[in-house]
């Protein structure tokens, strides 16, 4: 019997027992290509020896030393490496351990920044429906994940939400993709307007949206005219990058492809690839100079901030990126995957859409295809395929609720940066091979 609160209880999971490249293996002897990198995660695969190599010197070195006492070299090593790359503007780092933590301190700094600009009134939160955004309390309330949000509503703060960039479903026949973007950037704007633009801290968004949507990129120029609100009505951009950022999409930070800043980013599971927790938030150097005139200190941290065997994990998977070229990599598995997405599922009934950018892709399950009507919710196809998927040696990232937090199933790709063009190919193989089991297990069913 196990002591441990699993995600599903009652469920048996297997035990993971080693790793390499992009394998896992489990204590039965299985093998499974790690297609969705966990959750978009181990963007090195697993066992990198660089990784472990730096990992092992610096716990040789120093294990732990608080932050209220010191800084350490590792972590000034990373931010240095993190800002010389970042979006134009960005000037300073603070680390963390995950990504729900990232954007908790995104939220705080935000608000605090008005403060030391005497502007307390400023209160209010925007973000999008069906965004994820973490499962904290500042996190869970930013986010538009319904379900997830639902019996804990007591305990969140108030936030508003507006349309996300969903041009599957949402954009309407006799609108152009321009046109389209353009009517969601009047409706963040007229959000503004209605609670008083002195009023609105932030916007937060996922510049491709993740787990809750599968692998959402914008249409062309929302994110200009949505940079251009916010500096209108003074309000602070803030861009989740958890899952999207830190080379998944093809380039470093997924907002390069969209030719804006943000005022505030975030990034977590690419930084250090799983192979220890870690986070970060970028702030620009305007908000960062506000704090130094101001109050001289951010009124915010946790234990483990910085933690230097954390930093060491991510500044060598950062240099291994580099050192390898594997945005290159990431760009040209992309379109391959991509484009073996489109042949295998062109003409499957059960496949509405085909999405994504880089190394990050998702299909979106359909009961009908003309219709795009979404099976019943009960049904939980998404979880079948992923079962169907581990019993052929893969893992996908499943998720339901993609129309609005109810109806709706997707499976979502992410597989390894270093995935070579035989992976890509057994991936897709094995994928339309889950689903056909998934939808006849459903059919024998009903």
């Amino acid at each position: 019997m196990t002591r441990v609160l699993h995600r599903q209880i009652g469920h048996s999971y297997p035990v993971a027992a080693s790793g390499r490249g992009v394998f896992i293996h489990d204590t039965a002897g299985k093998e499974y290509i790690d297609a969705s990198s966990g959750a978009a995660v181990s963007c090195l695969g697993h066992s990198h020896p660089d990784v472990l190599a730096a990992m092992r010197e610096q716990l040789d070195r120093l294990a732990y030393a608080h932050t209220s006492f010191f800084t350490t070299q590792v972590a000034e090593e990373l931010a240095n490496n993190l800002i010389a790359r970042a979006p134009s503007g960005m000037g300073h780092v603070f680390f963390v351990s995950g990504g729900s933590e990232a954007i908790e301190a995104a939220l705080k700094l935000a608000r605090q920044y008005f403060v030391e600009r005497g502007e307390p009134q400023r209160r209010t939160i925007i973000a999008r429906r069906q965004s994820y955004h973490g499962v904290t309390l500042g996190a869970l309330a930013v986010g538009g994940r319904e379900w997830q949000r639902k019996q804990f509503g007591p305990l969140l703060i108030e936030t508003h939400h507006v349309s996300p960039v969903y041009e599957y479903r949402e954009r309407r026949a006799d609108e152009s993709p321009q046109a389209y973007g353009e009517r969601l950037a009047q409706e963040l704007e007229a959000k503004i307007h209605e609670l008083g633009g002195g009023n609105v801290i932030a916007f937060v968004a996922e510049t491709v949206v993740g787990a809750t949507l599968g692998a959402v990129p914008a249409v062309a120029g929302y994110f200009k005219r949505v940079r251009e609100i916010c500096d209108r009505h003074g309000v602070l951009l803030i861009l989740d990058e958890v899952m999207c950022g830190m080379g998944r999409t093809g380039t470093l930070h997924a907002c390069e492809q969209e030719g804006i800043a943000p005022d505030l980013m975030v990034v977590a599971k690419g930084l250090g690839g799983g192979y220890a927790p870690i986070g970060a938030v970028l702030l620009s150097e305007r908000i960062f100079k506000a704090f130094a005139k101001g109050s001289g200190a951010f009124q915010h941290g946790f234990t483990y901030v910085a933690h230097p065997l954390a930093c060491a994990a991510a500044l060598a998977v950062q240099q291994v990126i580099g050192r390898d070229n594997l945005l290159a990599n990431v760009r040209a598995r992309g379109t391959q995957l991509g484009e073996r997405l489109r042949q295998r599922f062109a003409n499957h009934h059960h496949v509405g859409d085909a999405r994504g950018r880089g190394l990050f892709h998702t299909i979106e399950l359909v009961r009908d295809r003309d219709r795009k009507a979404p099976f019943a919710p009960e049904l939980r196809l998404n979880e079948r395929v992923k079962t169907e998927a581990m019993q052929r040696g893969l893992l996908v990232y499943p998720m339901g609720g993609t129309i609005d937090g109810r109806l709706g199933d997707h499976i979502l790709l992410a597989p390894p940066y270093i995935s070579e063009a035989g992976d890509i190919d057994d991936i897709v193989t094995r994928l339309g091979d889950a689903l056909d089991a998934a939808v006849a297990g459903v059919a024998a069913h009903s």
